[in-house]
């Protein structure tokens, strides 16, 4: 039997309450790389050609965890 054989068989025993995560599953690894790729270095650049002045502001742990409560 092949794996996709075999992927079939079971899909057939998986209750339809749960065949959205295997829709969802099966939808993120089918998704073309490359778009996903070309998309996240679109947002870098679009970040490093950014004017925004605070974008090389820096923060420490500690003063994250202070602005956010958790300290």
């Amino acid at each position: 039997m092949s794996q996709k054989d075999l992927c079939i068989q079971l899909l057939d025993s998986v209750p339809e309450y749960k065949l959205g995560y295997v829709l969802a599953y099966l939808q993120g690894i089918t998704a073309d790389e490359r778009e996903d790729d070309e998309f996240c270095i679109k947002l870098l650049e679009d970040y490093q050609n950014s004017n925004d002045d605070e974008k090389d502001v820096s923060y420490t742990l500690d003063d994250c965890k202070r602005e956010w409560g958790l300290i």
